[in-house]
């Protein structure tokens, strides 16, 4: 009964003709969702994906996106979204460690999916987006895997609420990234939560922004709004003309902009004022990203968007994101606020020995509730960590909550970077840099970036007697990980600052001038 893509036949059933998804020229109707999804899923039963299967997603921004998500669910078998900028190394890594048993991708990347197949010792499926032109080693073009079992039906798998929906990987603050299984009440709490906090239904309609492999797009609100029978307009990537132009062709109700994307809109407006004159009254809302934004930008983002709520968010991959929200009467006057925790959410600042602290005062920011995730994939060790004695999730971020009851973030995750909305834990760049013979030491630190918010700048310490450079350093990273997680700037030590214990005293790396 909690299979997702029962709402593809609710929405079919009710409103086949109207839209699903908008994508450039192509329009998809929920009855031709519902008829694509179902020939996919053929094809997936076909090729042995069943429930408890994972299937890996790696592609840009395309309505086969979606389509893959949705046929790997009504089979009973959980997606698996990959971060497009991850080197293959880290794509590797993910998809051995959640033992993907099949993955749908595209052109671009045909190469590094090429050599990790060969790397492989169990089988797997293979699907290229595309009708021609050669799928790769054993693989099979999308079109034609879907287009074999045109007119099929396949009944939405059986599953509970505590079955697996999806597999996603978050950084958080380990060397490598920690899976975040995602089951389907995790989903459907999280989406009921965004439906009455925006009170979303058929007639709203969400702009993708954002990658779809991202929490931010595809679930603030992302595919809710599909669920309760909206439409999804998709656009390839973030450009600042082609979202405004989309805005005012399409007339989205609401959009997910990352505090940089905010940036971007702005300051592209501020250089060419006739973007500023596109039309934007459809949007309603628009969720943000959690970190403080200043009171002028905020001003200058209801002026460009003068029908719209911005709604400062704070959320989570473990939590499905958007768990707390501000509200449209205090925009303005709880700046620097996140808002207070959707339905059915608790939060809590937890003092010393874990108790909860008073209002105002600084702790850990802990939540609790049916959209948090139970612990991480594969890792109990992980698990335990993440959850005090009476079951409240640790979210490594440091906040206090006014006497009003309002959220307020005063620091990041520890040792972690957020660029351009994509976090960075520093300890995963440390680990490269130290496969590199010539490094001593490493430590890692974010600093400011006008465009991206913040990078990584790194500190090495070399071995008495060698020798490398920092663009050598760079290009050493840039083949192991993802540009965004790439340090943008070496600086060399002697010795890295430390307290009595040993600790590396990043704070005062922090300080060291650029």
């Amino acid at each position: 009964m909690f299979n997702l893509t029962r709402s593809l036949d609710r929405n079919a059933d009710r409103t086949p003709h109207e839209d699903a998804v908008i994508f450039r020229d192509t329009r998809l109707t929920h009855l031709r969702l519902l008829d694509r999804v179902n020939a996919l899923a053929a094809a997936f039963v076909a090729a042995g994906v069943g429930k408890g299967d994972i299937v890996a997603l790696l592609m840009g921004n395309r309505p086969e996106f979606l389509e893959s998500a949705l046929a790997v669910n009504r089979v009973g078998a959980a997606f698996l979204p990959l971060n497009v900028r991850l080197a293959e190394p880290e794509l590797e890594y993910i998809i051995r460690h959640a033992g993907a048993v099949a993955i749908v991708t595209e052109p671009g990347f045909a190469a590094p999916v090429a050599a990790i197949s060969g790397r492989l010792t169990t089988p797997w499926t293979v699907v290229m987006t595309g009708e021609d032109g050669d799928a790769g080693p054993g693989g099979v073009r999308y079109e034609s895997f879907l287009r074999a079992y045109r007119g099929a039906s396949v009944s939405p798998a059986d599953v509970g609420e505590a079955d697996l929906h999806r597999l996603m990987y978050s950084s958080g603050t380990t060397a490598h990234p920690k899976g975040v299984p995602i089951t389907y009440g995790n989903f459907y709490w999280k989406t009921i939560g965004h439906v009455a906090e925006f009170g979303i239904s058929a007639a709203d309609r969400t702009a993708m922004a954002g990658p779809m492999y991202h929490v931010g797009a595809f679930d603030l609100p992302g595919i809710g709004t599909w669920w309760v029978g909206g439409s999804l307009v998709i656009l390839p990537r973030f450009d600042v003309p082609d979202l405004l132009a989309v805005i005012e062709r399409e007339r989205p109700t609401n959009v997910w902009l990352a505090p940089a994307m905010v940036n971007a809109t702005l300051n592209a407006i501020a250089q060419s004022p006739g973007l500023g004159s596109r039309s934007t009254a459809s949007v309603r809302f628009i969720t943000g990203g959690g970190e403080k934004m200043p009171l002028p930008l905020i001003e200058r983002l209801l002026a460009a968007f003068p029908s719209a709520r911005f709604a400062d968010a704070y959320g989570l991959t473990e939590t499905v994101s958007g768990d707390t929200f501000n509200d449209q009467a205090h925009t303005l006057s709880k700046i620097g606020s996140v808002g207070k925790p959707v339905v059915n959410l608790d939060v809590r600042i937890l003092g010393a020995d874990d108790a909860p602290a008073g209002p105002g005062a600084q702790g850990e920011i802990a939540l609790r509730g049916p959209k948090v995730v139970s612990g991480y994939w594969k890792n109990p060790e992980a698990t335990a960590a993440a959850f005090t004695a009476d079951g409240w999730f640790r979210t490594g971020d440091i906040g206090h909550l006014d006497k009003d009851g309002y959220l307020y973030i005063d620091d990041r995750k520890k040792d972690m970077i957020v660029s351009g909305g994509e976090n960075v834990a520093t300890s995963e760049v440390e680990r490269v840099l130290y496969e590199c013979d010539a490094v001593l030491e490493a430590a890692v630190v974010a600093t400011p970036d006008e465009r991206w918010g913040e990078v990584p700048r790194a500190f090495i310490v070399l071995k008495q007697g060698q020798d490398v450079t920092a663009e050598a350093l760079i290009a050493h990273c840039r083949a192991r990980l993802a540009g965004f997680k790439t340090p943008k700037e070496i600086v060399f030590l002697d010795a890295l600052p430390r307290n009595p214990s040993g600790k590396v005293l990043k704070r005062e790396l922090r300080r060291t001038d650029a």
